[in-house]
């Protein structure tokens, strides 16, 4: 095994998942912050927006593009700190290309109240999801995370560094590590 690992910084839009996932890889070094919505953007004709029920196929091969690109780095000896919308349904690409990549596997779901997300939407900038109601539906599918549940962090009263420092003393226990 290298001495890299991918942590998964997730959530629903305007969480903080970009933020904090460059905070956090500006802390260690060597480290990769792979910021997963570029993935989507690669798509130059025939993109289908990724929360339309009629993206599935697509969304499919980018994750599993963006999982192989982001264990890769690992592989090579990476702090690699992935952030994406990324909920269950998604980590099988993930534990797919870290087990056939031997590193280790981590995961957090920043999840503040949907007021929260929606507010910090909405100031975002125009090539960015603001649309009130995928936001809102992003945000219920990762309400019940069931057996993850331990993995989900509520940001909305913390600020970025302290976000960063909670994740970094769950990382340290090794409370986010995947199987």
């Amino acid at each position: 095994m290298s001495d890299g690992r991918v942590v998964i910084v997730s959530g629903p839009p305007g969480a903080g998942k970009s933020t904090v996932a460059r905070v956090l890889a500006e802390r260690v070094a060597p480290s990769v912050h792979v910021h997963g919505d570029d993935f989507w953007g690669f798509i130059r004709r025939g993109r289908i927006a990724p929360y339309l029920p009629e993206s599935a196929a697509q969304n499919a091969v980018v994750i599993g593009i963006a999982a192989r690109a982001a264990c890769g780095y690992a592989a090579a000896g990476y702090e690699v700190f992935y952030d994406g919308i990324v909920g269950p349904w998604f980590l099988d690409a993930f534990r797919a290309a870290s087990a056939e990549r031997g590193v280790e596997l981590h995961y957090v779901v920043l999840y503040p109240d949907v007021d929260t997300v929606l507010r910090r939407a909405a100031g975002r900038g125009p090539e960015m999801l603001r649309a009130p109601e995928p936001i809102r539906s992003l945000h219920e599918q990762f309400r019940d995370l069931g057996e993850l549940r331990a993995h989900a962090l509520d940001s909305a009263v913390l600020t970025i560094q302290e976000t960063a420092d909670a994740i970094e003393r769950r990382l340290a226990a090794g409370a986010l590590r995947l199987p």
